[in-house]
C-alpha cells in the first residue's frame, strides 16, 4: 500500500519562519514580506492562517523590513489614476478617545490654503473612539468610495476622504479581524505607511511607544517621504500639552526633531465629546484653549513636513487659521 505524503500548503512556509519557536523563529526578509502579503491579498492563503500569521507578527511586533515588503505588496495591487497627486498622504486609523479629533480641522484649513490632501481610515472598528469617517458629514470633507471621486474632490476642495475599504477591501477585512483575534493587527501598522497616490510627504502616527523609529525606516527602505509621531490617542495630532518627537526620511536621508510643549501647564480632559464643538469652534461660535492650540500645531507638524521650518510654520499655521473660510 503505497502511503501519500500531504502536500504543503504554500503559505505556511511563512507561518512556520514567524512561530518556529524562540530560537527557531525570525522575521520575514522583505522579500519575503513582498511575497506573504502579496499571496494574502490575492486570496491563496487559508483563513487560518491569516489568523496564525497576523497573531505571530502581533506577538513578535513587525520589522522595518516586513512593513516595507508587505507595502511594496499593496502598492504593486493599486490602481489610481494616473497623474492624481497631493501634497500630504493623510492616514486616520486611531480614533480619539480623550480628546476630540481636533486634527481634522487643520486638514481642513490646510486644504482651504492649497495643501492637497488624502485622507484614508479603517472604519469604526474598536468601541469608545471618535473616528474620522463618523465626523466628515458634519465636517463637510468629502467621503469618497472610488478613486473617481477623490479626484473630483481634489479638484474641488483640494482635500478627499476615501475609506480603505473602498480601493483595498482586504486589508479592510484583516483590520476588522481585530474584535475576533483580540489584538490589534500589523495591518494598523501598514495602512499607515501605504500613500497609496504617492504623495509629497507621508504623515505618519503611532500610538504605542517605540513604534516611530520602525515606521520611519520603513518609509526610509521605500524611498518615501515620511514624518513620523507619537500623535495625541494614535492620530495625526500634536498634543500641545507634551513634547512632541519628530522622526523623519527625505531622500533615504534620516532626522530627528523635537518640539517643546506649547501649553505652559496641562489642560483638564473633556469630560465627553461633543463632535458639534468642532463645527462651533471652526465658524468661531466658541472658543477651546486645547484645541486651538492643537490645531495650529497639527498645521504647523504639516507644513514642516513639507519643508518649512518649525516657526515659520507656526507662524503660517496661525495666519491660514485667522483667515479661513468659517462658512464652509
Amino acid at each position: 500500500m503505497t502511503t501519500v505524503t500531504p502536500e504543503e500548503h504554500p503559505f505556511a512556509q511563512f507561518v512556520r519562519i514567524l512561530g518556529k519557536g524562540k530560537r527557531g523563529a525570525r522575521s520575514l526578509t522583505r522579500e519575503e514580506a513582498r511575497e506573504a502579503m502579496g499571496m494574502l491579498l490575492d486570496g491563496k492563503a487559508e483563513e487560518i492562517q491569516l489568523g496564525a500569521f497576523l497573531m505571530l507578527l502581533r506577538h513578535k511586533e513587525e520589522s522595518a523590513e516586513e512593513l516595507a515588503g508587505f507595502t511594496e505588496a499593496v502598492r504593486a495591487r493599486l490602481q489610481p489614476p494616473a497623474g492624481l497627486a497631493v501634497d500630504l498622504d493623510w492616514p486616520s486609523y486611531a480614533g480619539k478617545k480623550r480628546h476630540l479629533p481636533w486634527y481634522l480641522l487643520a486638514v481642513k484649513c490646510l486644504a482651504q490654503n492649497g495643501v492637497r490632501i488624502l485622507m484614508h481610515g479603517g472604519g469604526a472598528h474598536t468601541a469608545g473612539r471618535l473616528y474620522s469617517e463618523q465626523l466628515l458629514g458634519l465636517l463637510e470633507i468629502p467621503l469618497c468610495h472610488d478613486w473617481s471621486e477623490v479626484e473630483q474632490a481634489l479638484q474641488a476642495r483640494n482635500l478627499a476622504f476615501i475609506p480603505l475599504g473602498a480601493w483595498m477591501p482586504h486589508l479592510q477585512r484583516m483590520i476588522e479581524l481585530r474584535n475576533t483575534l483580540g489584538l490589534r493587527s500589523p495591518i494598523h501598522s501598514l495602512a499607515r505607511m501605504l500613500n497609496p497616490l504617492g504623495a509629497r510627504c507621508s504623515l505618519q502616527s503611532i500610538f504605542h511607544p517605540g513604534y516611530q523609529a520602525i515606521h520611519r525606516e520603513g518609509s526610509r527602505l521605500l524611498g518615501d517621504t515620511a514624518v513620523v509621531i507619537k500623535g495625541d490617542g494614535g492620530e495625526i495630532e500634536i498634543n500641545p500639552d507634551a513634547i512632541s518627537h519628530l522622526y523623519g526620511t527625505a531622500g533615504g536621508e534620516s532626522w530627528d526633531e523635537e518640539w517643546p510643549a506649547m501649553a505652559p501647564q496641562r489642560h483638564v480632559k473633556p469630560e465627553r465629546l461633543d463632535p458639534a464643538q468642532l463645527q462651533a469652534f471652526w465658524r468661531g461660535e466658541s472658543e477651546d484653549a486645547y484645541g486651538r492650540l492643537a490645531v495650529l500645531g497639527t498645521m504647523a507638524l504639516a507644513l514642516r513636513a513639507l519643508g518649512t521650518p518649525r516657526e515659520e510654520a507656526l507662524a503660517q499655521a496661525q495666519r491660514y487659521w485667522e483667515a479661513r473660510d468659517r462658512s464652509k
